[in-house]
């Protein structure tokens, strides 16, 4: 008798999605597009139902940016950016809960009202039950962007990529909206991102992500179905070794 189980297409098993804060602003003005929420969710949704762990790390520049602190303390700033993420983490785990997935929230900040506190193990625990996995606060500490926690996090639980969801549909030479020039990339290296200071992935998180031997792709997210293109090999973005 033939067996009725149907194949994932996923070409990886487990994924750290980088998601930035703008995104779940979805060009919109107010910090937080509760439909394109579900959009998201649901194509997250048809990943895990493919066999996929995702863990994912979510910025906040919908709300707040450190840099935005002017003459703020940079400490102070940071935090606020910090906190900033559990907020669109927990907007996150809500819309999961909507289309039916099981998802956890949690933070490098303890803060146990509304997150569980971040260890790799128990991260990897909930990944392997089929939970997604939301990191909020980035690492805990200020002068980081949310492009090195990511990395970071994609490190401790042995991801198979780092999938960055971006404003733009690949990496260019240039800036794409300052220097009409810019070409196209499809594939490079972390090598030449650092060499060439590409604005793209913040230099910390390139040097970090050469080291680690995770390699990258770089996606538009103007269409929510674009994560699982990428996903199951139908979308490439820019691809990163």
């Amino acid at each position: 008798m033939e067996s009725t189980e149907r194949k994932s297409k996923a070409i990886y098993k487990r994924v750290l999605l980088k998601l930035s804060g703008e995104a779940l602003a979805h060009g919109g003005s107010e910090i937080l597009d509760a439909d394109y929420l579900h959009e998201i969710a649901s194509v997250i949704k048809r990943c895990v139902d493919e066999g996929v762990q995702m863990g994912i790390i979510v910025g906040a520049g919908n709300i707040w940016r450190g840099r935005a602190g002017g003459e703020m303390n940079r400490v102070t700033a940071d935090s606020m950016g910090m906190l900033a993420t559990c907020i669109n983490a927990l907007a996150l785990m809500d819309a999961f809960s909507a289309v039916g997935l099981d998802a956890r929230v949690m933070s490098a900040v303890p803060m146990d009202k509304f997150a569980e506190y971040y260890t790799s193990r128990a991260a990897t625990e909930h990944l392997e039950k089929g939970r997604v996995v939301i990191f909020a606060c980035g690492l805990g500490s200020p002068y980081f962007s949310t492009d090195t926690p990511a990395v970071v996090r994609a490190m401790e639980i042995n991801a198979d990529v780092i999938l960055l969801a971006k404003n733009v549909d690949c990496l260019y030479t240039d800036d794409p909206r300052k220097n009409p020039d810019a070409e196209k990339i499809e594939r490079t290296t972390y090598r030449y991102i650092v060499d060439n200071r590409l604005s793209a992935i913040d230099m910390t998180a390139s040097v970090l992500s050469e080291d680690s031997g995770i390699p990258s792709v770089i996606f538009g997210l103007d269409d929510a179905s674009n994560i699982y293109k990428v996903i199951v090999g139908e979308k490439s973005g820019t691809v990163i070794e």
